[in-house]
């Protein structure tokens, strides 16, 4: 089991960290008393999970002076273990509670938000030095994504970006979930051969038909190319999923080929998905 632990004062990040971890595929639990996780590892262990995602900070009370043991045990017991301690300083976290307006857990009738945010530092002060500190005052959320999954994500399967290839018909109108949308109808159209009209671009003799004309592996090749060089920069601007779109007229023939080919030429960099959005319609 990998088990990623993610603590550190309010308002500085923990959910944007623990929101990393879901959609890398960790089972995560939010606000977890730090006396119930060795159970919680040990009952999750037993049912085959991998990955552990838990946030646990001064919400847990008293049983927050019990992490440092916890987490000496747990190192013993479990392959992998990663402590994340985020931190802000005062002022960016009274801005961020200002500008969200939410309630300090610390804060009552009786005490001030910067008497609390003061309280909870001297609360988790054994905390920071247990792991990797993170001092999030000047970082963009889509930064703290990127250095979430650099110090806790890397190794974890499937995470990443996800490519999806996503062929469809104009005349049914442009995916509005596309990132990219590429018009391949100005190649030669097999539907125009009437053996090869109620076919899709997933047939042999579509695809033994578009494979004969120079201007389709143009096409492919430039497609591949383009992607190629701008995905490394969308994986470090944090997105998930990333979706191109290929489109011809119907959505049958051209733009099937492509994006299944296209599919296969990326699936050895990173997780690729395959939708044909207007087959069935045509």
């Amino acid at each position: 089991m990998q088990l990623a632990l993610i603590s550190g004062l309010s308002g500085s990040g923990k959910s944007i960290a623990l929101n990393v971890l879901e959609d890398a595929g960790y089972y995560c639990v939010d606000n977890l008393p730090a006396s119930l996780l060795p159970q919680l590892v040990e009952q999750l262990s037993r049912e085959g999970c991998q990955r552990l995602g838990v946030a646990i900070d001064v919400r847990s009370g008293a049983s927050i002076a019990a992490v440092p043991a916890i987490l000496e045990q747990l190192r013993h017991q479990v392959e992998d273990v990663r402590f994340l301690f985020l931190d802000a300083r005062d002022d960016t976290l009274i801005a961020r509670f200002s500008e969200t307006r939410r309630r300090h857990p610390l804060a009552n009738a009786d005490i001030t938000l910067d008497e609390a945010i003061a309280h909870e530092r001297e609360l988790l002060s054994a905390l920071g030095e247990l792991g990797h500190h993170i001092d999030t005052s000047n970082l963009l959320p889509n930064t703290l994504r990127a250095w979430i999954r650099d110090t806790v994500v890397q190794s974890a399967p499937h995470c990443g970006l996800t490519l999806l290839f996503q062929s469809f018909g104009f005349k049914y109108g442009i995916p509005v979930d596309a990132d990219m949308v590429f018009d391949v109808r100005c190649l030669p159209n097999p539907h125009y051969d009437k053996a090869l009209r109620p076919l899709t671009g997933n047939d042999a003799p579509v695809i033994e038909f578009l494979e004969r004309i120079p201007e389709v592996h143009k096409m492919a090749e430039d497609i591949q190319r383009f992607v190629g060089e701008w995905l490394p920069a969308f994986v470090r601007d944090g997105r998930s999923y990333f979706t191109v779109a290929i489109g011809c007229t119907g959505g049958q023939h051209r733009s099937v080929y492509l994006a299944q080919r296209l599919a296969r030429e990326f699936a050895g960099r990173t997780q690729v998905l395959v939708r044909h959005r207007s087959m069935k319609a045509e």
